[in-house]
């Protein structure tokens, strides 16, 4: 190992904010290398099994399965020490595996709440004044009503948020300041918590049945999976509208389609889908009343460079035996600050 530059983190060639590679490329001690992620897998796996940090990608159809953080890729690189995700998921990555194997796992939880809160109370607007449908009529037709296009106001109804984390939070005070009562069920917070998130907490059958807006802002994992589905959606008050900036998988598409066409629910606003993009024969492309766009709440320009800044700084900072403030697997700490160490110990003997 060069001593000059003992410590390396991998990444693939997917879009990053600039300022990750030039945080990092300021500290001599640490080295940055890239991977194809197409073309040519021989070079990808020489740089992920050297390096001590794999910067990996959250957006699971973005990278191959096989460059996921799972127990093959941990088998085949004996040297990692830490898994950073790129934003706050952390889809790509097998904890338990990465528990199993003392390699710890960090993410950017928190870097772009803005941007997702932000996104989601324009996926409410579009859809509830039907501002997409009066774009593509605007562009395609004449003859058309400006009443045959109008929808309603969202100041005054209750939204009903299912999670309420950082862009939880965040989205509750966008909300607030619409004239919007807010309600949240968060099984992992108290009462007082959600309170002191600016919502008024509720179980999750009285939040579906009580919302004018229900908006989703859980993780995906196996408590969550399809937790929207056809009796779910039946339960949803009748003209409600569905919000998904979370993650696909939570909501059964083809379920929500059905009630969209029956018009049970007046409308949905989707930025996530199973898979990504949804093929362009999707159901749920093919309504209306459905505002679609492409996981893209987090991916604004302050969003992306807040997640890289957080990442490369978080990557630093634990090299200098700083504690990571996003450890998802917290159990695994006492093991990196050992394993770093002899690493670092290794790299002393062989200069």
């Amino acid at each position: 190992m060069n001593s000059s530059t003992p410590w390396r983190v991998a990444r693939f060639d997917l879009w990053i904010n600039p300022v990750f590679d030039e945080r990092l490329r300021q500290e001599p001690l640490i080295s940055v290398a890239v991977a194809p992620t197409h073309g040519n897998d021989g070079q990808a796996w020489d740089v992920l099994t050297r390096a001590h940090v794999y910067q990996i990608t959250a957006a699971k159809d973005e990278l191959p399965l096989h460059f996921h953080a799972h127990r093959a890729l941990l088998e085949r690189c004996p040297d990692l020490l830490c898994v950073s995700s790129t934003g706050a998921g952390y889809d790509t990555v097998d904890v338990d595996a990465c528990t199993r194997a003392g390699v710890l796992v960090v993410s950017q939880i928190g870097g772009n709440a803005s941007a997702v809160a932000e996104m989601t109370i324009g996926l409410m607007l579009a859809v509830s004044r039907r501002i997409v449908e009066s774009d593509r009529k605007l562009r395609t037709v004449r003859g058309f009503s400006r009443e045959s296009v109008m929808g309603r106001d969202i100041g005054g109804k209750t939204l009903g948020l299912v999670g309420i984390g950082h862009a939880g939070t965040k989205t509750a005070a966008l909300a607030k300041a619409f004239g919007m009562q807010v309600l949240a069920c968060d099984p992992l917070l108290t009462g007082d918590t959600i309170r002191s998130r600016g919502a008024e907490p509720v179980d999750l059958d009285t939040l579906v049945r009580t919302a004018d807006i229900v908006s989703l802002h859980c993780p995906r994992d196996e408590t969550t999976l399809n937790l929207f589905d056809a009796a779910r959606f039946a339960a949803m008050k009748p003209g409600a509208l569905f919000i998904s900036t979370a993650r696909g998988g939570i909501h059964d598409e083809h379920a929500l389609a059905d009630a969209l066409r029956t018009g049970h629910l007046a409308g949905a606003g989707l930025d996530v889908w199973h898979p990504e993009p949804p093929p362009l024969d999707h159901p749920l492309l093919s309504l209306d009343n459905v505002v679609a766009t492409f996981h893209t709440a987090g991916v604004s320009h302050e969003g992306r460079h807040n997640v890289a800044a957080m990442a490369a700084t978080q990557i630093i900072d634990m090299f200098k035996g700083v504690r990571a403030p996003r450890i998802v697997n917290p159990d695994v700490w006492e093991a990196f600050v050992q394993r770093s160490e002899r690493a670092r110990r290794d790299a002393s003997a062989t200069v």
